[in-house]
This record gives structure tokens, sequence and C-alpha cells, in this order.
């Protein structure tokens, strides 16, 4: 299937354009095309952007130097500037008159400009092969290529991993049907670092540092790194490149628990911010900004704050004054954006963590575009990168054996994502607005707006929502939001992301059809019908807030500790955890905060919650808990343990 490609040209030289439209539709026709280019003109600014905005085609634009435009100085820089701000995806040439021209551009939107052709010197064959090429580099897949290029080649197998290309499987009577379930290129392209060719993803220095260059180019950041165990495993990676035992670090509470377990791994002091709490639906928001800037300024030796933009709900952080607050006090700012590795791509999801100036940002690539699950990347923009160290750590935590389909599918995303991600992503919005007028319009079920979800101590803080991630208050429905998610999946086929008390979330992606919209339309539409009494929802009791620390998290953990049962042998909270230092992260799931920390003290409060939790609320998973016949345990510190902590002293 060839693809297509619209380049527009800018000018408003009619007589120009049209021998210049002419020209490059005749070398479309006499030339190989292989990315389907066809070509179009705008005479005005506002014209040029419109087109842009209405076609997800447009690959190239054309602007012609000349170009005038009443009221405006130096129209063809500010339309430049303009389509980058918009699309800084697609590729713009300057058509000039002379090299003073050139200089002139190049001081004004130099970050804009791909490439120049010169107005009179009319080679059209040559324009073209050159907007061919530029589109060939776009969309290059450096290692998806070689790996395809290998499988054919059909290189007899001598090496890992042990099925040898799906042999060992391929005629089986007993797994047999996992090859053909699987398929045989996908087998025959799980090779190994025996394979010089491939590259190394430990120490890339051929294709997989090509592809890597190309995601760096299009998702705004000075390098990038392919990861293949998730951005849990990214997080670790820059906690130890970042901090050193001992060294502080501010950190959202609500942050996912492989920051927390990358405290643990570093050895930093944390400082734990509470979130923002929306206790009428049990979502868990942003820290506020006030407590933000508050920390900051009480830390000046915090070496790193780390944030999630976006929650999981798809609230979004005002980002650019937290970074530079943060950054004046020399403090580096990690995004955690793992639910939000498209915003690059559409202008209604931008600024992302990158453009808002963070240091680092790590993305589920599988998440939200078309990497397979664990495929991730890391975008580095910090002046002070420490590259030999960051390659350190990441070769700590990485596979010697890495799945190279893991990689060729982060190839493969990045190049979907440049070439056809803002069409994607405006159909995903188009249709994430028409859900939600259709489900609202069910009368039962409703999908909550940004003032519905925000709690109130973030009201005033520029929090946006990310119109892709749909929550539906379902308390009018009559069903529990267990017995909603069993009534989509059994009788209507259909999965959603998660639940609260009250809610349950749905999440639109590039791959989000009209077909899936109707069948989801149609499936609440059913069940509305139905009409049941009034289901009155029971809420979780809310989350405590943070104690304190009495010693850092890695020491705590480390430690042997003693197992004290959460309850005592009357059903009631146990009063000899109260004080104590707990060992391990103990997360209630939903909603997925850690009540307890390693290295955190015991209170009332806290032990109150987990115990109401655990006698109350059969259905919540209580991660960190230790087992015991059936009974939950919480694994402390002993006394002597405490005592002999070099880091309590830290704590007072």
């Amino acid at each position: 299937m060839t693809p297509v490609s619209r380049v527009l040209v800018v000018s408003d030289d009619a007589k120009w354009q049209g021998e210049v439209l002419a020209g490059l539709g005749a070398a479309a026709m006499q030339l190989e095309n292989p990315f389907g280019l066809s070509f179009l003109g705008a005479a005005r600014l506002g014209e040029a952007m419109e087109r842009v905005a209405a076609d997800g085609e447009i690959q190239i634009v054309l602007v012609d130097k000349q170009l005038g435009e009443e009221g405006l100085a130096q129209p063809a820089v500010q339309l430049a500037n303009r389509i980058i701000a918009f699309r800084p995806e697609l590729s713009l040439y300057i058509l000039l008159v002379d090299d003073d021209q050139k200089l002139l551009v190049e001081e004004m939107a130099s970050h804009a400009v791909d490439g120049y052709f010169y107005r009179e010197e009319l080679d059209f064959s040559g324009w073209f092969r050159i907007l061919t090429a530029e589109l060939a580099e776009k969309s290059a897949t450096p290692f998806y290529d070689r790996l395809k290029q290998y499988v054919r080649m059909a290189k007899d197998s001598w090496h890992t991993p042990g099925h040898s290309g799906g042999d060992s499987l391929k005629g089986s009577p007993w797994v047999g049907d996992f090859y053909e379930f699987v398929g045989e290129n996908m087998l025959r392209a799980d090779l190994s670092v025996s394979v010089p060719m491939l590259d190394s993803l430990l120490h890339p220095t051929g294709v997989i540092a090509e592809s890597q260059a190309l995601a760096a180019k299009a998702f705004g950041a000075r390098k990038t790194y392919f990861a293949t165990n998730g951005t849990s495993t990214s997080n670790k990676v820059i906690f130890q490149t970042l901090l050193t035992p001992g060294a502080t670090l501010l950190l959202d509470r609500n942050c996912h628990k492989s920051v927390h377990h990358g405290v643990i791994l570093s050895g930093a002091r944390p400082v734990y911010l509470d979130s923002s709490i929306n206790p009428k639906y049990g979502i868990f928001g942003p820290v506020s900004k006030a407590t933000l800037f508050a920390a900051i300024q009480a830390h000046p030796e915090a070496r790193v704050l780390i944030l999630t933009s976006c929650t999981y709900d798809g609230l979004r952080y005002d980002l650019e004054p937290i970074v530079e607050a943060a950054h004046a006090r020399g403090i580096k700012v990690v995004v955690d954006e793992a639910w939000y590795g498209f915003a690059r791509f559409h202008p209604e999801l931008r600024p992302t963590a990158l453009e808002a100036g963070a240091d680092y940002v790590t993305q589920s690539t599988h998440k939200v575009l078309s990497a397979f699950s664990q495929a991730g990347m890391i975008h580095v923009n910090d002046p002070d990168f420490d590259e030999h160290l960051f390659r350190e750590n990441f070769n700590m935590h990485a596979s010697t054996s890495p799945q190279y389909n893991l990689i060729a599918s982060l190839d493969v995303a990045r190049k979907q994502a440049v070439m056809e991600g803002y069409r994607l992503l405006e159909r995903t919005l188009r249709l994430a607005q028409e859900l939600r007028q259709k489900i609202d319009s069910t009368g039962v079920f409703r999908v909550l707006e940004l003032e519905d979800l925000l709690p109130e101590e973030v009201r005033e803080d520029g929090i946006r929502l990310d119109p892709t991630k749909l929550t539906i208050d379902i308390t009018g429905s009559g069903f529990s939001a267990d017995e909603l998610q069993q009534a989509l999946f059994e009788r209507y086929n259909i999965q959603v992301e998660k639940s609260t008390f009250s809610t349950v979330t749905l999440l639109l992606t590039i791959g989000t059809t009209r077909s899936k919209v109707s069948r989801l339309h149609d499936a609440m539409l059913r069940l509305a019908k139905e009409k049941r009494p009034r289901h009155t929802p029971r809420r979780l009791p809310e989350i405590p807030h943070f104690s304190r620390l009495a010693c850092l998290p890695r020491d705590a953990f480390y430690e042997e500790g003693e197992r004290l049962p959460l309850l005592d042998d009357e059903g009631r909270p146990n009063s000899e955890l109260l004080g104590r230092v707990c060992c391990d992260q103990i997360v209630p799931y939903p909603p997925g905060i850690p009540v307890l920390v390693p290295g955190q003290v015991i209170d009332e409060s806290i032990l109150s919650y987990l115990a109401r939790l655990q006698k109350a609320q059969k259905t919540i998973e209580m991660h960190g808990l230790a087992g015991n016949s059936g009974d939950y345990v919480v694994r402390v510190l002993s006394s002597v343990e405490f005592l002999q902590l070099p880091s309590r002293i830290l704590f007072g």
C-alpha cells in the first residue's frame, strides 16, 4: 500500500506558484514516487495554517520567502515558526531569492527549517528527489529494516535462544499450536546479541543508535534511549544516575511504585509530598503548586524533583512554572510521562514535559502508541547529562538478552507517530468527544469533566485534562464498579482500563475505531435501560496523610525485620504496630498510593486505615503485606535493628 504524502506550497505569487505546482506534479508522474507525493497550494498565512490543521497527510511545507501579508513583518518567517510550533514533525523548506535572505531566515527561524531551494532555479526533478529523500529519512526504521533483512537471510542458528527460530516448536504435537499462534516471523526475529549486524542495546553503535537518534529528533530530546522493561525500569535507571545515598529527592506520593522502588535502590532521602484528593470520586490528583513551591523553597539541598504528568486519570500539571522554580534552585526535574507519550504529535495535547523544560522524561511507548508491551523510551534534555554514568546504570538494569521484537516495535512506533500521528490523534480526539456525548446521552452514565475531577486545592493551578482518558460516573446506573466491569466483559466483550468505587475509566488511543465506539455506546445504552435502583457505592476510607520517616527507606528495606499481625486476636488494629518503622511499601490497590513506605513510622491513622480496608474491602489488593495463614502481617524493624541504623540520626 503506497502512503499519501502532500506537500503544501505557500506563495502569494499565483503565476510562480502555479508553475511550481505543475512542475513538481509532472516530476511525481515521471519519477519513482514511493511515498505518494502530491502538491497543493496556499496563498496566505491563515490559509496555510488552516490546511496544516485540517490535513493530516501534509508532510512537507515549502514557504516562499517573498510571501507578503499586510500588517506582518517577515510573514514567511512567522509562518515557518507557527507551523513548527503547531506540528513540529513537519518538514519545512524555504524558497529563497539570494543568500542574504537565507542569513535572515537562519537568524530568525533556523530551528524550524530543514532546507532551502532557490526560487529561480526551477529544477523540479531535483526538488522532487530532495523531498523524497527527506521523507525517506524521516520514515526510516533502521533497526526494524535490518531485523527484517536478517530474517530473510535465513541463517542457521547455532546460538541462543533455544527455540532456534521456532524450530523447536514447529511440528510439535504438544506445543506446535504456539508456533502457529505467534507466527514464524516473530520467532525468527527473536534473536540474541550473537548477531552483530543487529547492534547491541547495551552499547549501541549501529542501527539501534540510528533509531534512537531518530526518536530523539521526533520527541524533541537531546538524547533518547530505548527501554525494553518499561517505564518501571527507566525510572530506576534515572534515579541511580542522579542520586547518591542520602541525597534529597522531592516526589509525589502518588508516583508509580517503580519510583518508590527507585528510592530504595538509590539510597536517597525522599521528601514525600501528599497528592491532592477528590474524595467524591476517589480520584487522586497532582500535588498542588503551593505544596511544590514550598517544598522547593524548604529543601535547597534537593537534587531531583519527580512528577507524574499526566496522571492515570488524565490530569496534567502546568509544568513550566514548576520546572522554572526547580531549576532556579539547581534541582533536576524528572517527569514520568508513561501515559502521555503521544502528546508531541498534536497541538491540543502539548506542551510535553520536554517542551516545558524537564531534564528527563520516561514514556511507556506501548501504552498509547503502537509499540509492544514493555517497550518504552527515556528522553534526556539535561545540559549536565553524564552519559557514561547513565550507561553504567542502564546496563545494570537492562537484560544482556533484550527482546529484539520490542526494539523493532519502538522503531516502528516512532515512525508512525512522525508520519501519521497527527492524523490518527485528530481522529482519536474526535472519537473521544463523540463518545463523551453518546455516554452522557444515556441519561444514566456521565463522563466527568475537568471541573468534576479536580480536587479543590488544585483548582487554580492550571491543571488540564487529557481528553483521551474518559472517567465515567456510574453511580446512577445501579451497578457497582465490579458489576459493571463484569457485565461489559461477559455480555458485551468490552474490557475497560480501571475503576474506583464510583467510576470506570476508558482509554482511547490511536487504535480506537468508530466501530469500537459504536459497540461501547450500544452496551452502555442497554445497561442504562435496565434501570436498576440507584446504587450508593461504599467509599473507601480517606487515605491518611504521610506520617514521617525514621530512617532512609533503603536501610529499612534491607533489614530482616520482624513480622507483626495487622489485627490482634480480637480482630482490632494491633496496637503493637504503633510507632514501629515499616520495612516494606504497602499499597492498597486501588487507589495504588503507598500508605506506608520503607522507613515510615506507623501512626494510629495509618493503622486504622489498613485495618478497615482489610476487614471491609475484600476486593482491594493489599500489596506489600505479608500473608500468614490467611492473615496479614506487617514487616517492621526490630528495636535493635533500628538503633543500629546510622541513618536514623538524619531524621531526629
